[in-house]
């Protein structure tokens, strides 16, 4: 049966509108609405795309629907990711001397391409070393070229050189912002948690923060490649927030 040109109008119109919306949830990070209205505006169009007979406009449209149902299949696919996992947590126990334990090995595969705001708590980021180490996730960050907006960092002051400590941050932010990615800096005389979060709902605590590699020298193997870093005891335990009130719930 032949669909009329009014009736094709019609579909035509409220495909558009329901694509727009599509897409505006997407951007909200409201994934599962903007997959609802994906798959109901991708049947919409694929009526039109049959019922037109102009051929540009035809070829136009299929390239929007291999678009959208390429975007409605990721998106699919990492709900469904996101929902098996957040039934597990994840424990990392870590042993004095060991190695093997650089960021990206442990959590490196948590910084996937949903994640766009990164928040980091740790009271110790006031040394070199321990700056040092927070520059070195965020070169993760970088590394993984992901969308990545803000990383906000949560940390105390030094008591003994505050105004250093926090000039030497300003300069990681400037270099954050040469990626693309801002740094806000925030300062707790009361935090006592190590964690990072992401907005992907991943929430990965270490006891000992980021702070967990033991000293070495400059000239010995292990001072660039934290795989090969001799690590203090800690423990990480990796989780999503969705199990955290998954468990809530049934209490």
């Amino acid at each position: 049966m032949v669909m009329a040109d009014d009736k094709i109008s019609g579909v035509e119109a409220s495909a558009i509108d329901i694509l727009k919306r599509a897409v505006e949830l997407d951007k909200d990070r409201r994934f599962e609405e903007s997959l609802t209205c994906y798959q109901e505006g991708v049947g919409l169009l694929m009526q039109v795309h049959k019922a037109i007979t102009d051929a540009a406009k035809k070829l136009r449209y299929r390239e929007k629907l291999q678009e959208y149902l390429v975007r409605a299949e990721d998106l699919k696919a990492f709900l469904k990711e996101e929902k098996e996992a957040s039934k597990k947590v994840e424990r990392i126990q870590i042993e004095a001397d060991s190695t093997g334990h650089s960021y990206e090995t442990l959590f490196g595969h948590y910084f996937n391409k949903y994640v766009t705001e990164v928040e980091v708590d740790d009271p110790y980021i006031r040394k070199d070393h321990q700056i040092d180490n927070f520059i070195r996730l965020c070169e993760l960050i970088v590394g993984k070229k992901i969308p990545v907006k803000t990383v906000t960092l949560t940390t105390s002051k030094d008591p003994n050189n505050s105004l250093t400590q926090h000039d030497k941050l300003l300069i990681v932010g400037r270099s954050l912002s040469s990626h693309g990615i801002e740094l806000k800096i925030k300062y707790s005389d009361t935090l006592h948690d190590r964690e990072i979060r992401l907005n992907t709902g991943w929430v990965i605590k270490i006891g000992r923060g980021l702070d967990y590699f033991k000293g070495c020298d400059r000239f010995n193997i292990g001072f660039c490649d934290l795989n090969l870093r001799k690590c203090h005891e800690t423990t990480v335990d990796i989780f999503h927030q969705g199990s955290v009130r998954a468990t809530a719930s049934t209490s």
